[in-house]
């Protein structure tokens, strides 16, 4: 069954350390051609605590798609396990409990988890030996690639501007906290009412919107107002947002545009096994 939403969320997500983070838009708009509106923090920069909490009272309010930009989880099916050798959980969800409760860094954030507790498992320079034997891809993020969108980094990279890893294990330690309230597809199944998070690249959505591959990101208002004419939506009305905002603003209006199709629900690779363990990018099919 192809789930029915009237809300689209798009969050544009950090795992920067401290307590508020430039690096975190939030956007939102309901069914129609309305653009997306960008959601103010409640204290200026949004924390990733008021993130989960604004999700939680969000998904009260009815049907709503929130979409993350960060993994999930790490890959699984290639080794067998998450982080080979250590003894951790090999399901998702018990794999958030496990990361939740190691980690007590601020504001959900989960560095110390690389640096510290697992630091033999993560890439943080030469010291660490040959890059290539940390470069460990999920099975959707293997797909992505190979339909020519390029290769996603890896949770295992913890190294410059580009890598996601403490991004995306901060994100784990969220979706531990909100899964009682929201379900988390494709770990959860598909809801027939209600609210449900999926994990998003914002790419895929840039792309949809005719941005150029290695061009993806909007920094002037001509090239934001004709990603969002690409979706289906009104320009953007206000000064222009950055990297983040834009993101967000076009991810939300592509979702939007794409909750109602069959076949992003169900991915023909997607099997039991990745939906347990490693879960699923939406919109990689």
């Amino acid at each position: 069954m192809t789930p029915r939403f009237e809300r689209f969320a798009a969050i544009d997500w950090s795992g920067a350390k401290g307590a508020r983070h430039k690096g975190i838009a939030v956007a939102l708009c309901g069914a129609g051609n309305a653009v997306p509106q960008l959601i103010t923090a409640p204290d200026g920069l949004w924390s990733r605590q008021a993130v989960a909490d604004w999700v939680r009272a969000e998904a009260t309010r009815g049907n709503t798609l929130f979409g993350f930009d960060f993994s999930f989880a790490p890959p699984f099916v290639e080794r067998g396990g998450y982080l080979p050798g250590d003894v951790v959980p090999d399901d998702g969800p018990a794999f958030w409990a496990y990361v939740d409760a190691i980690c007590n860094d601020t504001d959900l954030g989960a560095a110390s988890l690389l640096e510290i507790t697992h630091r033999r498992h993560f890439y943080f320079g030469k010291a660490d030996g040959v890059k290539a034997a940390f470069m460990h891809h999920r099975i959707c993020e293997a797909r992505y690639n190979a339909g020519g969108g390029g290769k996603p980094s890896t949770v295992y990279d913890a190294i410059g501007a580009a890598q996601v890893a403490k991004a995306s294990f901060a994100g784990m330690r969220m979706l531990h906290h909100v899964r009682r309230q929201v379900p988390v597809w494709p770990f959860d199944p598909c809801p027939t009412a209600g609210s449900l998070i999926v994990e998003i690249y914002t790419s895929i959505a840039a792309r949809a919107a005719g941005r150029p591959k290695g061009r993806t990101k909007m920094r002037d208002a001509n090239a934001l107002d004709s990603a969002l004419a690409a979706l289906g939506s009104r320009p953007h009305d206000g000064p222009m947002p950055d990297d983040h905002g834009a993101d967000a603003i076009v991810t939300a209006a592509w979702m939007r545009c794409t909750a109602t199709t069959p076949a992003l629900w169900a991915p023909a690779m997607l099997t039991d096994e990745i939906a347990r363990t490693e879960g699923w990018t939406f919109g990689v099919v």
